[in-house]
This record gives C-alpha cells, structure tokens and sequence, in this order.
C-alpha cells in the first residue's frame, strides 16, 4: 500500500470505524455511559501516558549517564508519545492501540514487529535510508555504512571529483560550481 493510501485509511477510514463503533456503542449501553467511557479513558490514558513517560524519561537518563546510546529509551518514548495520542482520540479502536502502546509488554512485541518489518523492507529495497556526514557518502543499510563504508571521506576528496560536497560542521550540502559557463 502505498503512501497515499495509507493517510487515507489513517484519516478517513478510522475515523468513519471508530464513529460507528460509538454510535453502536452508544445504543447498547446508552448514551452517557459511552460518554463517560471515552471520559475515562481519555483521563486514564492521560494519567498512565504521564507515569510511563517520566519512566521512560528517567531511563533515558540512566542510559545517557552511563554512555550508552539510549535507543531502546527512545522507541520507548516514542511509543508512549503516540499512545498517549491515541489515548486521548476518542474511540474504541485507538484506545485498544494506546494501550498497548503505554503497556510495556505488548509495546515491546509492537516494536519488534515494527522493527523486523523495517529490516525486512531495508533488505528488499523498499526503504532507502541515505546518511549526510562525513561518512563519505552511501546509504545505511541494516547491516552498518552501506558499500562505500566508514572512508572518512573528506571535503577535499569529493570536491576533486565534481560532486556536491558537506561542511560536515555545518550539516549542509555544498553543490559544486558550474564549470562550462
């Protein structure tokens, strides 16, 4: 499916799902019980998005301070930011989803699907993940630095060639001039 698709469903089709399901919702058990479901739920996932959050947070610190790259604290806090979202869109659907991603348990199974379907798209070629630095250029691929590898390709080396240059202490890419006018 492609992009397009996807934010359709994401903003058309969920939406329409979830407002059904209410209004079903809403017949059997009446209308201020459904409101004070969707009350609860949005107060309560407020309340355990905030308590995962600052747990999260303080992780991230512990990872920091001992030197380590904080990544698994990073899709954590990721995950909770988009739970908490979901918790706080009324609807059934989006509730079962920001649970699961507030929960520690089933956020870390979500994670590990999300990453190997990642993987699986890096290895087909479907994803294309392209780093600026100076790494000399290549794309990161889910084995390390791409073909080109770590050559610590300076400004010097790819500008001799003709091609675009980086100011690896600016971030920015540096097009080389003109030379046939």
């Amino acid at each position: 499916m492609n992009i397009l698709g996807r934010l359709a469903l994401l903003f058309v089709v969920v939406p329409i799902v979830e407002l059904m399901l209410l209004i079903e919702l809403g017949q059997y058990i009446g209308l201020l019980p459904t409101l004070g479901l969707v009350m609860l739920t949005g107060v309560s996932g407020a309340w355990l998005a905030r308590a995962e959050g600052m747990r999260v947070f303080f992780q991230f610190q512990r990872e920091v301070a001992s030197g380590r790259l904080p990544g698994q604290a990073l899709l954590d806090g990721i995950s909770v930011l988009i739970g908490g979202a979901f918790l706080l869109t009324p609807g059934v659907i989006t509730d079962v989803v920001g649970f699961s991603l507030l929960l520690p348990l089933t956020r870390r199974w979500l994670q590990r699907r999300v990453r190997a379907s990642l993987e699986r798209q890096i290895e087909t070629g479907q994803v294309r993940v392209v780093t600026m630095g100076g790494f000399g250029g290549g794309g990161f691929s889910a084995g390390g630095f791409g073909s080109s590898g770590f050559t610590g390709g300076g400004v010097e080396s790819q500008e001799a060639a003709g091609t675009p240059r980086m100011d690896p202490s600016k971030g920015i890419v540096i097009e080389p001039e003109d030379q046939g006018q």
